[in-house]
C-alpha cells in the first residue's frame, strides 16, 4: 500500500489536473438545479416561456462543457494509471525474479499470479479516478447547489444520505472480509485443478480420481459458497444505498408543499431539489457505493494478495563461506504461507560427497521445494539447511553459484553459439573440455549433427527438439566445478537409457547428486531414495521404503507390476 500510494503521490501533477477536469465536470451538477428552477421561476411560471427555454438551453450548454471536461479525464486518465502499473509490475517481477530468498515455485506460477493482481489494482485505480473521483464530485457540487437554491430542505437531504453513508462505512469491513474469502477461494480452486491437470499420470497411476474428484469438488463448493456471501453481502450494501437515496425524495415530497404554501420555498425551488436529486445526488451516491463496495474492494484485496506474495524486504546478501561441500538438514519445515500445510514436514536429512538421492512423489507435493531448499533458493521457515556448516541461504553468492547447480526442467538455451551456451557456467573451459562434457552426456551424436561447437543456436535452442535441448543444458553444468548438482525432472524428455546413463555419469562425477525424479526408475539407481507424500517425509533405501512405506509400493506398483508381492497394503 505504501508502495502503491507514493507511485501514485510521484504522478501528483498528472492526479491534480484530473481533479482540475473534474471541478469542469461537476459544473453542470452545480449549476442543473438552479436553472431548472430558474426556468419554471422566471420562465414558464412568470408568463415567459421563451426566457424558460433560454435557461434550459444554459442548461444543456453547461451539460456540453461538462462532457467536454468528462472527456478530458479520459484523454489524461493513461498518464497516472500506465506508470504506477508498470512501476508495480517492474517491483513486484523483479523481486520474484531476482530475490534469492524469495518464496517461488519453479514454473514461476507465482508471477503469473502476482501479474494478475497488478492487472486488477490497475484497473482499479482506473476505476476510482474515473468513477468514485467523478461520483464524489457531482455529489458535492448538486448538494452545495441544493443548499444555495432550497436551503430549507436541505437537512431532509442531507440527513438520511449520511445515516446512509455511515451505516456502509461500517458494512465495510464485512465486505472486504467477504470479498477476500471469495478470491482465496477462486485461488485454492484454481490450484486444486492445477494439481490434478499436471498430476494426471500419478492420478492414474494410483487410481485416485475419486479423491482427485472430490478434492476439487470441496474446492468448487467453497467457491460457490464464498460468492453467494458475498452477493448476499452486496444485497445488503445496495438496499442501505437504496433506502438512503429514497428517503430524501420521500421527505421532500412530505414536507415541499406546506413549504410552498407558506411562501417559504418556490414552485422552481422544489423542482430543482427534484433535479438535484433524481439527476445528481441519487444516481452518485449509488454509483459511489457501487464503486466502493466492487472496484475499491478488489483493489484493497489485490493489494493485499501482492503484499502477501511480494518478496520479504531488509533480507542481508549473504556472506558467509562454507567449509565443505556436505549437506544437512535439520527439522526442515516449509509451507508457501503461515496459513498453508506445510510441503516439507520435519525433514532431517545429510548428504556428503559420493551420496546420490532420489526424491520421489506425487506431482505437486512439493518435490521440486526440496530443489529451492538445498540452492538456497528459499530459507525454511523452521529448521536449518546447512551447507558445509553454514545456512545454505547465508553463503556468499558467488561461492553458491560455483558449488551448487539447480538443472530445472525447463531448458534455457541463448542465442549463439553451441560452445557460448556450453562455456556459460565455466567460461575457463577448453573446447577438449566441452566436447568431452558433450560426450559423457551422451550428446557427441547431436554435436555432430549441429556442425560442431561454432554451430549456431537460434533464440531458446529454436529447431532442437525438447530432450535435445536438455541434453545440451546437462554437458553445460557438468563442465562446471558445481560439486552439488540438482536435477529437476531435467531428463523428462529424454528416454529411458538416455536418461540413465546421464545420472551414472553425474553420480560418477564426484560431490552429491539429487534427483527429482521423473520416473522411478532413478529411485533403483539411487543410494537412498527420499518419499514425500504431504506428510513428514520417508528416507531409506529402495528395499527399504517397498517394506515400510504403501505409497512408495503403490508408485512402484504402479510402474513395474513385478513389484506387487514386495508391497505393503495401504492402511485404511
Amino acid at each position: 500500500m505504501h508502495f502503491y500510494l507514493s507511485t501514485l503521490a510521484g504522478h501528483r501533477k498528472g492526479v491534480l489536473v484530473l481533479l482540475a477536469w473534474s471541478l469542469l465536470e461537476g459544473i453542470p451538477a452545480f449549476f442543473g438545479g438552479k436553472l431548472v428552477g430558474s426556468a419554471v421561476d422566471r420562465g414558464f411560471a412568470a408568463g415567459r416561456p421563451l426566457a424558460g427555454v433560454l435557461w434550459l438551453l444554459a442548461f444543456a450548454t453547461l451539460a456540453v462543457v461538462g462532457a467536454l471536461g468528462q472527456r478530458q479525464v479520459f484523454a489524461r486518465l493513461g498518464s497516472v494509471v500506465e506508470p504506477m502499473r508498470d512501476a508495480l509490475v517492474a517491483r513486484v517481477v523483479r523481486g520474484v525474479l531476482s530475490d534469492p530468498t524469495h518464496r517461488r515455485t519453479p514454473d514461476a506460477s507465482a508471477v503469473a499470479m502476482i501479474t494478475r493482481h497488478v492487472e486488477v489494482v490497475r484497473d482499479a485505480t482506473a476505476g476510482v479516478l474515473v468513477q468514485a473521483r467523478a461520483l464524489l464530485v457531482t455529489t458535492i457540487a448538486a448538494l452545495v447547489g441544493l443548499a444555495t437554491t432550497a436551503a430549507a430542505l436541505i437537512w431532509l437531504v442531507v440527513l438520511p444520505i449520511v445515516a446512509a453513508l455511515v451505516l456502509f462505512g461500517f458494512m465495510l469491513p464485512s465486505l472486504a472480509k467477504r470479498q477476500r474469502h471469495a478470491v482465496m477461494a477462486d485461488e485454492s480452486t484454481a490450484e486444486a485443478s492445477g494439481a490434478v491437470l499436471t498430476g494426471l499420470r500419478d492420478v492414474a497411476a494410483c487410481d485416485a480420481a475419486t479423491e482427485a474428484y472430490e478434492d476439487i469438488a470441496r474446492q468448487v463448493d467453497r467457491q460457490a459458497k464464498a460468492t453467494i456471501t458475498v452477493a448476499w453481502a452486496n444485497s445488503l450494501r445496495a438496499t442501505v444505498i437504496a433506502i438512503g437515496g429514497f428517503a430524501p425524495i420521500a421527505l421532500l415530497v412530505a414536507f415541499a408543499p406546506p413549504l410552498v404554501s407558506s411562501g417559504q420555498l418556490t414552485t422552481g425551488a422544489v423542482l430543482a431539489a427534484v433535479v438535484y436529486l433524481t439527476n445528481s445526488v441519487n444516481p452518485a451516491l449509488h454509483g459511489l457505493a457501487r464503486t466502493t463496495g466492487t472496484v475499491v474492494m478488489r483493489l484493497m484485496v489485490a493489494l493485499k494478495r501482492l503484499q502477501e506474495a511480494a518478496p520479504r524486504t531488509g533480507v542481508e546478501i549473504g556472506d558467509e563461506i562454507p567449509s565443505g561441500g556436505d549437506f544437512a538438514l535439520r527439522d526442515v519445515t516449509f509451507g508457501w504461507s503461515p496459513e498453508a500445510v506445510p510441503v516439507v514436514r520435519d525433514l532431517s536429512l545429510d548428504l556428503r560427497p559420493g551420496d546420490h538421492l532420489a526424491v520421489v512423489g506425487p506431482s505437486g507435493i512439493g518435490k521440486s521445494t526440496m530443489a529451492g531448499l538445498l540452492t538456497g533458493l528459499m530459507p525454511p521457515d523452521h529448521g536449518h539447511v546447512l551447507f558445509g556448516g553454514v545456512p545454505v541461504h547465508r553463503v556468499a553468492p558467488a561461492v553458491r553459484h560455483h558449488a551448487i547447480a539447480l538443472i530445472p526442467q525447463e531448458t534455457y538455451l541463448f542465442t549463439g553459439t553451441v560452445r557460448e551456451n556450453l562455456a556459460l557456467l565455466a567460461p575457463r573451459a577448453t573446447d577438449e573440455d566441452l566436447v568431452e562434457a558433450v560426450n559423457k552426456i551422451g550428446a557427441t551424436p547431436l554435436l555432430d549433427r549441429l556442425g560442431g561447437l561454432d554451430a549456431a543456436l537460434g533464440h531458446g535452442g529454436e529447431g532442437l527438439s525438447a530432450g535435445e535441448a536438455q541434453l545440451l543444458a546437462l554437458a553445460r553444468v557438468y563442465v562446471t566445478s558445481a560439486s552439488v548438482v540438482v536435477l529437476d525432472e531435467a531428463t523428462s524428455h529424454l528416454d529411458p537409457a538416455a536418461e540413465a546413463r546421464v545420472e551414472r555419469v553425474f553420480a560418477q562425477r564426484g560431490g552429491v547428486l539429487v534427483v527429482i525424479a521423473h520416473r522411478l526408475s532413478s529411485a533403483l539407481r539411487a543410494n537412498r531414495v527420499l518419499v514425500m507424500d504431504g506428510g513428514r517425509p520417508l528416507l531409506g533405501t529402495h528395499e527399504h521404503l517397498l517394506k515400510t512405506s504403501a505409497l512408495y509400493g503403490q508408485l512402484m506398483l504402479a510402474w513395474d507390476p513385478t513389484h506387487r508381492e514386495e508391497t505393503p497394503l495401504p492402511k485404511r
